[in-house]
């Protein structure tokens, strides 16, 4: 259980105007939903780590955590000593050091964070927390960077007041015309193609007007327009197929309607596979991981218990001062015992 320790207090330390910040987006990070400070917050820890969590606590949001920085400020404790009380206040429940990718596309980058709660929280509370966390940096709206509509309209003209009535025998005075705008003309419209025809035979009638030697009629365009229309059926542009009909002409063309006939059944191109297009690659979700207070690794909250990864937090929980077994003991006084027998001179 653990034990209240108020004669070894130490008074908090008061936290400089000049207090190092950490750059934007980095830095202290309170968690929400603590309760109000008193005079007994953090009376269950030792002096060390009470001495740091009050002092942390007092910290400005994004003031600089590093050990280093803490150290500065706190000139009772080393950089090793903060390192340790920070390890302590992890598994306690009062801070998680997490990273969280800031930015998107080609500009992401890893902010760190150290995640402060004067109420001490469990592993479950911290790791439903975090993950919240992720889910809002996912879900952020995009900034509204739409420019502004290129013009904006004027204001309507108030409304014109009836003139007072003039004098009797007087002439009403001319009214001046207000300037009225000029509407901007409307540019013309470009002639439409007649309805009803389709592409294939748009393009058989244009051969005559790019070469009069493939000028065909009415009819003959509607005769060949269904061997036409499986070119481009087979997704072959019109450019691609007016060329090819084009393409090596004689000198004399004595029948138009055969020699485009001919062509449109032996250059038929062949079927191609249908293009599958790619799936967009899924949007990256933005998870916070947590580092381990003590050595820095990084990973999912559920694999830091406490703030610890698995080496660190058994280097953590196993205590250094476990009494040997009482055999062991025995065995190694006879075996000493053995060895001074042997040294004794015969």
């Amino acid at each position: 259980m653990a034990t209240q320790h108020h004669s070894l207090a130490l008074p908090t330390p008061a936290v400089s105007a000049a207090c190092p910040m950490a750059n934007p987006g980095y830095g202290k990070r309170s968690a929400p939903g603590q309760r109000p400070r008193a005079r007994n917050d953090f009376a269950l820890l030792p002096t060390r780590e009470r001495h740091v969590a009050g002092f942390v606590d007092h910290l400005p949001e994004g003031a600089a955590m590093s050990v280093k920085q803490l150290a500065k400020q706190l000139p009772l404790f080393g950089q090793q000593a903060i390192s340790t009380a920070l390890n302590a206040l992890s598994v306690a429940g009062h801070l998680r050091r997490v990273r969280c990718p800031v930015g998107s596309g080609d500009e992401t980058r890893w902010a760190f964070r150290t995640f402060w709660s004067r109420t001490a929280r469990d592993n479950e509370w911290w790791n439903t927390y975090l993950a919240t966390e992720t889910a809002s940096q996912t879900a952020a709206p995009t900034p509204d960077t739409a420019p502004p509509p290129p013009w904006v309209p004027d204001e309507e003209p108030p409304l014109a007041q009836p003139d007072p009535p003039s004098p009797a025998g007087q002439a009403p005075e001319p009214t001046a015309v207000p300037h009225q705008r000029t509407p901007p003309q409307a540019p013309a419209a470009e002639p439409t193609q007649p309805t009803g025809l389709s592409p294939a035979y748009l393009a058989l009638a244009r051969l005559g007007r790019d070469d009069h030697r493939l000028a065909l009629s009415a009819d003959d365009c509607t005769t060949l327009e269904p061997l036409a229309t499986q070119w481009l059926d087979r997704g072959v542009t019109i450019d691609y197929l007016t060329n090819a009909l084009k393409a090596g002409l004689p000198a004399q063309v004595d029948s138009p309607v055969g020699l485009i006939r001919r062509r449109l059944i032996d250059k038929l191109p062949p079927h191609l596979p249908a293009t599958t297009t790619t799936p967009a690659a899924p949007t990256p979700t933005h998870r916070i991981l947590v580092e381990c207070t003590d050595c820095g690794r990084p990973g999912p909250p559920q694999a830091l218990p406490d703030g610890l990864c698995r080496p660190c937090h058994q280097a953590h929980t196993t205590s250094g001062d476990t009494p040997l077994d009482p055999t062991e003991i025995t065995a190694v006084k006879a075996h000493m015992a053995n060895l001074r027998d042997l040294l004794k001179p015969v």
